[in-house]
């Protein structure tokens, strides 16, 4: 192995080692050991990929990712193809929003915001007195505007937190409509409280609901007059953070958990509260969990 290529090797161990959420549960001697080995006669970083995803996998967290320098370019750019936020109102006065992921350049980020601010606008006429936020299509990507759409419905406050192996807690929190962490503005610029951001939520997931979608997911949970339908989450609701290596390369870590508001840390897939079987995409003409969703809605005061 060329000097190159083995300090590309041991520095990509090293960063998982240091920072790896379950890094305390891996025998990292071992891994350097069978890394080395599968890398064999590596002579430049690209021939220790493999190496490196294979160690990756021994971190058993299901979330993290190696992106290739062409991979991590595409992941941050402006041509990313995703679903658009969909607002409209339903009858007794419902709003319901539907909020694809989104991952892209801070571009697509203020576009998917504004978007979305839009979309919660025209669900408000006239003012909701309930919502229905549908995160079953949201694989994840970039929580920040997606609370920050969502935030005016959520409400202020403190709403969830990051916790890292060593129990350090990292507060999500709105203010304003916009999302922070730890306090700190993360540039999503402020929306006024829809319903004063307490009126009555129902949060619709399903087993494509994950990573950044179970994180809003997350966020919803502990809240007053809110309840959760359809299926179980993915089960990644867990936060990433990326290191780049020298040649551009992309290490996508998982650092950290989810936790909610009454501060119960999450792991594994997250279950509703009322389970309905979905049938998003499986030809059915009806949506039973929107249904069981909006008639729980219809009970509430604010709606009756």
């Amino acid at each position: 192995m060329s000097d190159e290529a083995r300090s590309y090797l041991s520095t990509a161990l090293t960063v998982m080692e240091q920072n790896a959420l379950r890094s305390g549960d891996v025998d990292w001697a071992d891994v350097r050991r069978t890394a080395y080995t599968e890398a064999g006669n590596a002579q430049r970083p690209a021939d220790t990929y493999a190496a490196i995803k294979r160690a990756l996998s021994r971190l058993g967290d299901s979330h993290s990712g190696f992106y290739d320098p062409k991979g991590a370019q595409e992941l941050s750019g402006d041509d990313q193809v995703r679903r658009p936020v969909e607002g409209r109102a339903l009858d007794g006065r419902l709003g319901y929003l539907s909020l694809p992921g989104v991952q892209g350049s801070e571009k697509i980020y203020k576009q998917y915001v504004r978007e979305g601010r839009d979309a919660v606008a025209r669900a408000n006429r006239p003012n909701a007195c309930g919502w229905v936020i549908d995160l079953r299509r949201n694989r994840g990507g970039n929580m920040w505007p997606m609370l920050a759409v969502v935030g005016p419905i959520l409400g202020d406050g403190d709403v969830g937190s990051f916790i890292d192996a060593d129990g350090k807690k990292t507060v999500w929190s709105v203010e304003d409509g916009s999302p922070r962490l730890d306090g700190e503005s993360t540039g999503r610029g402020t929306s006024p409280p829809v319903g004063g951001g307490s009126a009555p939520v129902a949060v619709l997931t399903s087993r494509s609901t994950a990573s950044s979608g179970e994180a809003v997911a997350v966020a919803f949970r502990g809240r007053a007059d809110t309840r959760s339908f359809g299926e179980a989450t993915t089960g990644v609701p867990t936060g990433n953070k990326s290191h780049r290596l020298s040649d551009g390369a992309m290490l996508n870590l998982t650092e950290v958990m989810d936790a909610d508001r009454t501060g119960r840390a999450y792991d594994s897939p997250i279950p509703p509260d009322e389970e309905v079987v979905d049938n998003l995409g499986r030809g059915g003409s009806r949506d039973p969990v929107l249904d069981a969703a909006t008639e729980w809605l219809a009970e509430q005061s604010s709606c009756a």
